[in-house]
């Protein structure tokens, strides 16, 4: 049960990115140039997305347990450090040099954009550079702290 509701869950998600326009890159570049041509319509797409999710977030803290898991999962650490902020940063270029990010670019692979394709490649690749980089920065912080 779970599985499908998360493929139907995915399908809804991907069906709402390709009728917005959403996986279109000069849909998403239209929406950054803000000195050219800008189109809001992102911004739109954007708050209600945001509106639809905080539903859903605050249903959340009345029910005990999920309908499909045995715990929640949700966010723990409320600190805006560092490594949150270069993150952001480095997903903002990308977004704004590929106009692809995580959701669209599966979308637009499926649809079989040789582009998305290259930027989900160098995704997937900084996606584990990074669970690399952290596994050995924890690894030498427990050795430290012995």
């Amino acid at each position: 049960m779970r599985n499908m509701s998360s493929f139907l869950a995915g399908l809804l998600f991907g069906l709402g990115l390709i009728v917005s326009g959403m996986a279109s890159p000069a849909k998403v570049l239209g929406f950054l140039d803000l000195a050219g041509h800008w189109d809001p319509s992102l911004a739109f797409v954007m708050i209600g997305a945001i509106a639809f999710a905080s539903i859903g977030f605050f249903a959340s803290r009345r029910i005990e347990k999920p309908l499909l898991d045995e715990t929640k999962h949700l966010p723990t650490k409320k600190k805006i450090d560092t490594q949150l902020i270069v993150g952001s940063a480095i997903f903002g270029v990308g977004w704004g040099i590929a106009g692809f990010c995580p959701g669209p670019v599966v979308v637009a692979v499926g649809a079989g954009k040789f582009g998305a394709a290259i930027f989900l490649a160098a995704m997937l690749a900084g996606m584990l550079a990074f669970n690399l980089f952290d596994t050995q920065r924890t690894i030498r912080g427990n050795a430290d702290a012995r």
